[in-house]
């Protein structure tokens, strides 16, 4: 399990980057949806990487906020990492477009900082 965590680590850190490179963009050419969907996947692929290092495999259907409360339940201080305001038009399936910047960022911080998280801990390097 340790392998598929490592490599569920890399894509995250490679989603985080893809989605930064976005947002360094002319404000005019960035692509919200690209950002949003780029941090919603490493978001994910980091609660499921720790998961897995943790000898738990999360299932398929899980949701963010199911993989969220499980990685608390293991370590607490996951507590520190605010997930709030991560439900933004473009994880609803049928919208496709997002409304408001803030929504982009908020995505976008989510992502940065389980990631600063991961590094604290000593999870990730």
């Amino acid at each position: 399990m340790k392998d598929t965590a490592d490599k569920l680590f890399q894509e995250a850190i490679q989603k985080l980057r893809e989605a930064n490179d976005e947002l360094c963009r002319p404000e005019e050419d960035v692509v919200r949806s690209l950002v949003c969907s780029n941090a919603h996947i490493a978001i994910e692929k980091y609660l499921t990487g720790f998961l897995l290092l943790n000898s738990i495999n999360p299932g398929e259907d899980k949701t963010i906020d199911d993989l969220y409360e499980q990685c608390k339940s293991i370590n607490k201080h996951f507590e520190e990492v605010n997930l709030s305001g991560f439900e933004c038009n473009a994880h609803k399936e049928e919208s496709r477009f997002h409304n408001d910047p803030s929504e982009l960022t908020r995505c976008f911080d989510i992502a940065d900082s389980l990631d600063t998280f991961l590094r604290r801990e000593k999870i990730i390097a």
